[in-house]
C-alpha cells in the first residue's frame, strides 16, 4: 500500500530560450530554440511524483487567464488530483528561462498567483494535510503559508519534507516541523551560517540544523551526488554520470521521486538513491515537466 503525498507549492509556465552563453548586463545574446511549458518548482515536484507513480495531489494557485487555463488542462492530463487548485486574482506565474551551451541555466520567476497565498488558505485544505502521508513544499509561495502547512503537518504527524529553494529568511520556529530538509550547499551555508564546500563540511552544517529541531537532512551537491544525514551518522550517494542537455527542473525531480521511494518504504538512503537515477534521467531532455521521466525510464 503507497502513502499518499501532498504537494504545496508553485506553478508557473516556463519560457525557455537556448543560447551559447549567459547575456551580461547591456548585451544582447542571440539565441537559438525557444520552448513554453509548464513549471513552477511545487508543480514540477508534484508531475515528478506523479510520472513515478506516486499517489499525488497538489495544492496551488493560477490566475484567471490564458496560462492558469492551460495549467489545470495540463494537471488533468497527468493525472494529478486538482481539488486543491485554488484561482487567484492575480496573474498566473511565469518563468523566464535561458539555458547556455553548457546545460547551465539562469532563471527570473514572475510570481503572480503563487504570491497570493496565504494561512487561511492553507488551514481551508487542512483536510488534504490530515489526509496525506508525506507532506512537500518548497519557497516559491510565501514563507507564512509554508509555516503554516509545516505547523499543521506536523501538529497531524505527518512526514513534513521542505526543500528550501530559491533560499530566502525562515523563521527558527520552521525546523522544529521539518522530518526532512532539502538543501543544496549554498541553500545549507546560509540556514546553518557555516561555510559549506565539502562532505565533511557539510555534514557539519548539517547536524546544527539537526540540532534546531530538523529530523533528517539531504544535501544535494550537484554532479557529486547527496549527502544523506541521520542521527546515525552520514552516508553519501554519488551521482549518475549522464551528457546533460539541460539541468532545469533536475532538483525538483530528485524531491518529487524521493517522496515516491519513502511512500513505498524504502529507507532514506534506498529512496535518495532512486532519486538520484530518477534526477540523472531529466537531464537528459530539455524543459523541466516535460523532462521528468516515468517510472520504466528510471528502472
Amino acid at each position: 500500500m503507497k502513502g499518499k503525498i501532498l504537494v504545496i507549492g508553485s506553478t508557473n509556465t516556463d519560457m525557455t530560450a537556448f543560447c551559447p552563453k549567459m547575456p551580461v548586463p547591456g548585451e544582447t545574446v542571440l539565441g537559438n530554440d525557444f520552448t513554453m511549458g509548464p513549471g513552477g518548482k511545487g508543480a514540477n515536484q508534484a508531475v515528478a511524483a506523479k510520472r513515478l507513480g506516486g499517489d499525488v495531489s497538489f495544492i496551488c494557485k493560477v490566475g484567471k487567464d490564458i496560462f492558469g487555463e492551460n495549467t489545470i488542462r495540463h494537471f488533468k492530463e497527468e493525472g494529478l488530483d486538482t481539488a486543491g487548485v485554488m484561482i487567484s486574482s492575480k496573474p498566473s506565474g511565469v518563468a523566464l528561462i535561458t539555458v547556455d551551451k553548457d546545460a547551465e541555466n539562469c532563471i527570473v520567476v514572475a510570481s503572480g498567483a503563487n504570491n497570493d497565498y496565504t494561512e487561511e488558505d492553507i488551514r481551508s485544505c487542512s483536510d488534504m494535510i490530515d489526509g496525506c502521508d508525506i507532506l512537500l513544499m518548497q519557497l516559491e509561495i510565501p514563507v507564512p503559508a509554508v509555516l503554516e502547512a509545516a505547523r499543521l503537518g506536523h501538529k497531524a504527524g505527518k512526514f513534513v519534507v521542505l526543500n528550501p529553494a530559491p533560499a530566502c529568511e525562515l523563521p527558527e520556529e520552521i525546523f522544529g516541523y521539518l522530518s526532512l530538509f532539502i538543501p543544496n550547499e549554498t541553500e545549507l551555508a546560509k540556514y546553518s551560517g557555516m561555510e559549506v564546500n565539502d562532505e565533511q563540511s557539510a555534514a557539519k552544517a548539517a547536524k546544527c540544523l539537526m540540532d534546531k529541531g530538523v529530523g533528517n537532512i539531504i544535501v544535494t551537491m550537484g554532479s557529486k551526488g547527496s549527502l544523506i544525514c541521520q542521527d546515525g551518522g552520514s552516508v553519501f550517494v554519488k551521482a549518475r554520470k549522464v551528457e546533460a542537455v539541460d539541468t532545469t527542473g533536475a532538483g525538483d525531480c530528485y524531491c518529487g521521486a524521493l517522496c515516491v521511494a519513502l511512500s513505498e518504504g524504502r529507507n532514506l538512503t534506498e529512496a535518495a538513491e532512486f532519486a538520484t537515477k530518477a534526477a540523472a534521467q531529466s537531464v537528459r531532455k530539455a524543459g523541466a515537466q516535460n523532462a521528468m521521466p516515468f517510472r520504466n525510464e528510471v528502472e
